[in-house]
């Protein structure tokens, strides 16, 4: 599932310290499935997470006033 941007900005910092838990979890999880040989049933779901978690991260700097020049959702 793609996350958007707004309901990532209404989340609070707590949620979204979870979540970049949750994500980079998931992808541990989706890359040691690839490195063990097996196929992944949806091979785009790396770069799902990754952007995901980049989203996450991004919101994350906004609260904490480290972004500059940063789009307003």
């Amino acid at each position: 599932m793609i996350m958007k941007m707004k309901d990532i900005i209404a989340m609070s910092s707590d949620e979204l310290n979870k979540k970049v838990i949750e994500l980079k979890q998931e992808l541990a999880k989706e890359r040691a499935t690839i490195a063990s040989g097996t196929r992944s049933e949806n091979p785009g779901k790396i770069r799902k997470i990754r952007r995901d978690t980049a989203r996450v991260l991004t919101a994350i700097k906004q609260k904490e006033g480290k972004v500059k020049n940063a789009r307003v959702w």
